[in-house]
């Protein structure tokens, strides 16, 4: 398969606070943010030239950096600015926003705390996640061999990317043998979530989702808990245990990248998307492309 990589495409980047071509948006081989997992992120999508969820996102990202003990030079006002000069100067109407920020190159070992905080934005193009036939059909998920981690070992309420090295780990593993992706347990032995996006169940027509206390309380799955509601439908938000889904009828994902997507399969269980989900999917693609 033919892949376009990357570092080598034609646009333009936001660079600490400028506009530069692509293929010049680079960082030194010694970043602390490479070495060291010193780096957090965001994504974003665009429709209709509207970024869904944008203030969210880019307070998300700045909190992150907190946790992880640095600041991030840029206010919200100002990210949300620079996410909007981006998607023009690439002529993006619906697509992909990757806000990303890092401890630099000024010190090479675990302490860095002189490090100045880079802040980069690239905006792309991009479908669905899943196709939409994989999305009406539902995905098939694995279940994954790592597990998200006690509170007390890492900073779960960050969006930090060394936390995802686990996610890419399960997803290689899942995809290895043919599934779409991975279900996660924590440390407990509960279900968490796919390797980049919150799980739902549907139990004799209630939804039920897990507690975010060692994983992301995603910004799309706040916003479906919310629409749910809306919608009349009773949200449940508990410890769910991996045998559950032997009696669950449906199950779906949701995240900035997968929307709101069905699953048919964790595992030996089997699902078929329903009404409910079928709802939310439809209700979710209505809400994000309602103009501001």
């Amino acid at each position: 398969m033919t892949m376009l990589p990357f570092d080598d495409r034609d646009g333009f980047i936001w660079y600490n606070g400028e506009i530069i071509p692509w293929r010049d948006a680079k960082l030194h081989i010694l970043s602390h943010g490479l070495h060291y997992g010193s780096s957090v992120f965001e994504g974003e999508r665009a429709y209709n030239g509207r970024i869904f969820k944008m203030q969210e996102h880019h307070e998300r990202l700045i909190r992150s950096g907190e946790l992880l003990g640095f600041k991030n030079p840029y206010s919200v006002a100002e990210i949300d600015r620079a996410c909007k000069e981006v998607m023009e100067a690439n002529n993006i109407v619906d697509g992909y926003l990757r806000p990303v920020a890092w401890r630099g190159s000024e010190m090479m070992a675990v302490s860095a705390q002189p490090s100045q905080i880079h802040v980069a934005i690239a905006a792309w193009e991009w479908p669905s996640y899943f196709s939409p036939e994989a999305r009406l059909e539902g995905i098939r998920l694995d279940f994954a061999e790592w597990r998200r981690p006690d509170p007390a070992t890492a900073p779960v309420n960050s969006k930090a990317a060394g936390l995802y090295m686990i996610a890419t780990l399960s997803k290689h593993a899942a995809e290895a043998k043919g599934y779409n992706d991975a279900l996660m347990l924590d440390y407990r032995g509960q279900i968490a979530e796919a390797t980049g996006a919150n799980v739902f169940l549907i139990q004799e027509g209630k939804i039920h989702t897990p507690t975010p206390d060692c994983f992301l309380d995603g910004i799309t799955r706040r916003t479906v808990i919310t629409m749910a509601k809306e919608k009349g439908y009773e949200v449940i938000e508990r410890s769910i245990m991996p045998e559950e889904l032997a009696h669950t009828q449906e199950v779906f994902l949701t995240g900035t990248a997968v929307e709101v997507t069905p699953v048919r399969e964790i595992g030996e269980y089997k699902f078929t998307p329903g009404e409910i989900t079928k709802d939310l999917l439809l209700g979710y693609d209505e809400l994000v492309r309602k103009p501001s």
